[in-house]
């Protein structure tokens, strides 16, 4: 089959069953987990827990839940390459696509926040990633430490929230979006989306596996790609919502976010459940384009005569980078294949 799409002959099948299920996957994993965060909040609000807590937990780890079901999944059925590659390639689409796009849409302003917690906290997290994956391997040692520093991190955001006003006025005013649910009702809904998301994340896996033996490539490679960029359509839907809607100082803060839980929680996935190895090229190429775009990112927040915002051009480059390292997997990919 995979000879076929190198020569140019149409996919099988079976090739379009596999990307059928994964599309399936997709739009189910995105529904439910957007559910659960809805009802995990209204529960744990029914049930006295303080706003600051439900927004810099239950919501923002939430919002991760697709790629931290599809890690769960992968690394317990043994494709531990698809969680790694989600959460590296992840990072990679949510810097240069996401932030690529929407900055070529309106500029993106650093709100204070980001430039003096949040940024710092991802290039910390960046690079102690670079040190556990440096021996090209990535076991439960350096699972512990990712989920520690996690741990150090939310404690930190969670201090510096108190102290800040307009932070509990943002979070309490992303709550108040929520629909109100009864605690009967939550309860419900949360367990049930809790089952489809994991559901979906079998399709997800499935599917993307089948997909990566169908083509002649490793799940990693799949994982770097097709996954990454599937869990983060809905990061560049909202992110391009609110700068359009007026809001262009919210896209930043929710990639650096989103990209701090991608490495902490869902990298510490499979280090914890299905310890690995790595290829040197996955390494160089995979780590050290999320290196690369994490760096640019700081670049354009703390460089010298920076603006404190991603502009129409540096999107452009953010985005051109991002074809780029894609073209790149996609070719090394076929020529090993």
């Amino acid at each position: 089959m995979g000879a076929d799409l190198r020569t140019g002959g149409l996919p099988s099948c079976m090739l379009w069953f596999y990307l059928a299920t994964l599309l399936v996957g997709f739009v189910l994993l995105i529904w439910s987990a957007h559910k659960f965060v809805d009802s995990a909040a209204n529960t744990a609000q029914n049930y006295g827990v303080s706003k600051l807590i439900i927004g810099l937990t239950v919501v923002s780890v939430g919002t991760s839940a697709p790629e931290i079901l599809v890690a769960v999944v992968a690394s317990l059925e043994g494709n531990e390459g698809v969680a790694i590659g989600n959460a590296i390639g992840s990072n990679i689409a949510n810097i240069g696509l996401v932030l690529g796009i929407t900055a070529m849409l309106t500029p993106l302003p650093f709100a204070q926040s980001v430039l003096k917690s949040e940024m710092p906290w991802l290039l910390i997290a960046t690079v102690v990633t670079g040190f556990c994956l440096f021996n090209l391997y990535l076991g439960r040692i350096d699972g512990i430490i990712l989920l520690l520093l996690l741990g150090a991190v939310l404690y930190r955001l969670f201090r510096s929230s108190r102290r800040d006003e307009a932070v509990r006025e943002e979070i309490a005013k992303g709550l108040q979006e929520i629909p109100t649910m009864s605690r009967g009702k939550a309860m419900a809904w949360m367990l049930g989306s809790l089952v489809v998301l994991m559901l979906s994340a079998e399709f997800v896996v499935f599917g993307a596996s089948e997909t990566a033996k169908s083509l002649g490539v490793s799940d990693m490679v799949i994982g770097l790609t097709v996954v990454a960029v599937g869990t983060s359509l809905p990061e560049l839907a909202v992110t391009v919502r609110s700068a359009l809607d007026g809001h262009p100082e919210i896209a930043v803060g929710n990639v650096v976010g989103s990209n701090i839980l991608n490495i902490l929680a869902v990298l510490a996935v499979p280090a914890l459940l299905q310890p690995s190895t790595l290829l040197p090229i996955e390494f160089w190429r995979d780590y050290g384009a999320m290196f690369i775009f994490t760096a640019m990112l700081a670049l354009f927040a703390y460089g010298i005569r920076s603006q404190k915002v991603v502009s129409r051009l540096e999107g452009l480059v953010l985005f051109v980078c991002w074809l780029s390292y894609f073209g790149l997997v996609y070719y090394q990919s076929t020529m090993s294949s």
